[in-house]
């Protein structure tokens, strides 16, 4: 027993000691979404090292239609780690140090931040590192631009009490969306941008919609087409939004606030039409309120860039809050 007790606190020590947390930092981060530093020497970066971590952070994000990589990555030698580079949220600092070694240090420099440190007696322990290592990293650089991203939100929101009172949730919307349709069980709300739109959907149907002995990924894809006939059109005849068949969308097994999910990414289409873009949806199993809640997030910006547009919706998805009102649908 007591052996059991020591390893249970010896093993507790090693995580606590790779994990440490600075809070009388008063600096506060900036940069935009989705951007790291990688502190790195350029003999280094120019390896098997830098291939390593470029081939991790800067992979291609799944469910976009174009290859863009999952963070934007700028390298700067060591000497360099003072000054602005110390600003940004998510850091990455790698040496060739006398043990192999990775340590998680929050507000380092400023707040909130991730400082992650890598070393390595050569450049195959830091290698062995990063693969054991990189998933963990890349988690908790998503959580924190995720909490970056709906603290922009909160400084201008849409009114969304006509959420509250159709769907029984608090969302937070910013600014720049509008309603364009609300139907008793269903609410669309789009937002212009320079070259296209972005929109979101809330939308409910019966919990026995998602079989889930069946194949979801086929149930999700059935529930969304039979909403884009519905409600999502062109503006030619027969021109409603599916699914575009020609990638199988992406699906995980998640938890959004305590609650069974199902996240899918994929592209959409218009049929006898030439719009189409990426799209992520939510499919929360609400147990209680006896209903699948189904939010999705869909952009059209041909041409432009669109990681950090679906981004902001993912973000705008994941404020939601379950209230235990009674909605009134």
């Amino acid at each position: 027993m007591k052996k059991a007790l020591f390893l249970l606190l010896f093993i507790a020590l090693i995580i606590s000691s790779c994990h440490k947390k600075h809070d009388s930092n008063t600096e506060k981060t900036a940069g935009k979404i989705n951007t790291i530093s990688v502190i790195i020497d350029d003999a280094l970066w120019n390896g098997e090292v830098g291939d390593s971590i470029r081939n991790k952070f800067a992979s291609p994000v799944i469910g976009l239609p174009q290859e863009e990589p999952l963070f934007t990555i700028n390298q700067y030698p060591v000497r360099l780690l003072e000054g602005y580079v110390t600003n940004t949220r998510n850091i990455i600092v790698v040496k060739k140090e006398s043990r192999n070694y990775f340590e998680i240090i929050e507000n380092e420099y400023a707040s909130p931040q991730n400082v992650f440190h890598i070393s390595g007696r050569t450049a195959a322990g830091i290698l062995d590192q990063l693969e054991a290592h990189a998933p963990e990293i890349i988690e908790k650089m998503r959580r924190t631009e995720i909490a970056a991203n709906q603290k922009i939100i909160d400084t201008a929101t849409i009114d969304s009490r006509r959420i509250t009172r159709k769907f029984n949730i608090a969302l937070k919307v910013p600014i720049g969306y509008k309603y364009v349709l609300s139907r008793r069980k269903f609410i669309w709300l789009k937002k212009e941008i320079t070259s296209g739109n972005a929109s979101l959907l809330i939308y409910q149907v019966p919990l026995h919609a998602l079989h889930k002995t069946q194949n979801v990924t086929n149930n999700i894809i059935r529930i969304r087409d039979s909403i884009g006939n519905l409600y999502i059109r062109g503006t030619a005849p027969h021109t409603q939004m599916v699914t575009e068949d020609s990638y199988a969308p992406y699906l995980f097994h998640i938890n959004v606030k305590g609650k069974e999910a199902f996240e899918t990414k994929g592209t959409w289409e218009l049929q006898n039409d030439f719009m189409s873009g990426p799209f992520i949806n939510y499919a929360i199993v609400d147990r209680t309120g006896k209903r699948v809640l189904v939010l999705e997030g869909f952009c059209y910006d041909p041409s432009k860039e669109k990681r950090d547009q679906m981004f902001e919706l993912e973000a705008i998805i994941n404020s939601i809050e379950f209230s235990t009102k009674t909605s009134k649908k």
